[in-house]
């Protein structure tokens, strides 16, 4: 009986450069739909089993950390970090969208068509034929045109009030309550701001500052809580006040102050073990003095970036 020759198979080329580059070849477009299809697939009947129980109310943390993450990888100037956690938002976008596709209410197409009309909706002076001289003729149109779209929209029945009772048109509209509440507050005094209701240059605000501080340590003076709450609010309002006279976005400042004493007191951690000390047992006055030498330690760096303090919203 003859043998059976073995067949040698010729061993198979390495294909993943060439599927790489040809990756990189896609259009955005491409990409975005290759995205859209991957979720799809993570929340059909024999996809992933936590994508499948995610719900909107489920999702409405991530939304915010990832956001929060986007500003870090940002600030660290590391590019590949940044366009990481741009992606981890953009996938925020599409779950909620795929979601609302199979509960039969819009699709992510939807989506992108709603914001692609309103940009050119909200720029006649760039589509159309308006004219806009600078950057605040820019916000006081958009503000115009956003109040026009709320007034079509509650004709339609799409109020966005949350209920049925009529809602009086007011300036303030559009400000989301869900917000955090330094950017809500900021955006309430830079709307208000742009009919002219508003000092007259940072003074004013400084002055406002010291009022409230006053009027804080009166409340303390006479431990009314209710009143120390009511006038610790006013105080942190004109400080947000402040933040947009200065172009400075108050959440961004904030969060950096904090990143700053989370810096600092780790290094007076570091500080206290390296003299063979225990942070928490020492005495108050030592403590400031590895406070000070902390601050000595890490400089004053700066960022040149804008804060965009004028964004449109």
């Amino acid at each position: 009986m003859r043998k059976r020759q073995k067949r040698t198979r010729k061993p198979k080329k390495p294909r993943r450069k060439g599927n790489v580059a040809k990756q990189k070849q896609l259009t955005p477009g491409e990409w975005f739909e290759k995205l859209v299809a991957v979720q799809a697939r993570l929340r059909a009947p024999n996809g992933c089993p936590w994508d499948r129980e995610q719900t909107h109310q489920s999702l409405r943390t991530y939304l915010i950390e990832e956001a929060y993450e986007v500003l870090e990888a940002l600030e660290s100037g590391n590019d590949a970090k940044f366009a990481e956690e741009m992606g981890d938002l953009l996938l925020q976008i599409v779950f909620h969208s795929q979601i609302a596709r199979e509960e039969g209410r819009f699709t992510v197409s939807e989506v992108i068509r709603e914001i692609h009309d309103k940009m050119i909706r909200r720029h006649p002076h760039v589509f159309g034929t308006t004219r806009a001289k600078d950057s605040t003729e820019v916000l006081r149109n958009w503000e115009q045109i956003k109040a026009a779209e709320r007034r079509a929209g509650e004709k339609q029945g799409n109020s966005k009030a949350g209920d049925d009772l009529p809602k009086e048109a007011s300036l303030l509209d559009g400000v989301s309550r869900a917000l955090p509440a330094t950017l809500e507050g900021f955006q309430l005094a830079r709307k208000a701001s742009r009919i002219g209701f508003d000092w007259e240059d940072a003074s004013g605000v400084f002055e406002k500052m010291r009022e409230e501080t006053e009027e804080l340590k009166k409340a303390l003076g006479n431990q009314d809580h209710w009143r120390i709450e009511e006038e610790l609010g006013d105080l942190l309002f004109a400080a947000i006040n402040l933040s947009r006279f200065l172009k400075v976005d108050p959440e961004i400042a904030l969060k950096k102050a904090n990143a700053k004493f989370v810096r600092r007191f780790r290094a007076m951690e570091r500080l206290a073990r390296k003299n063979g000390q225990g942070f928490k047992d020492l005495p108050h006055e030592e403590m400031e003095t590895y406070w000070d030498a902390a601050k000595k330690l890490e400089g004053k760096p700066h960022s040149p970036e804008l804060s965009g303090a004028q964004r449109k919203r």
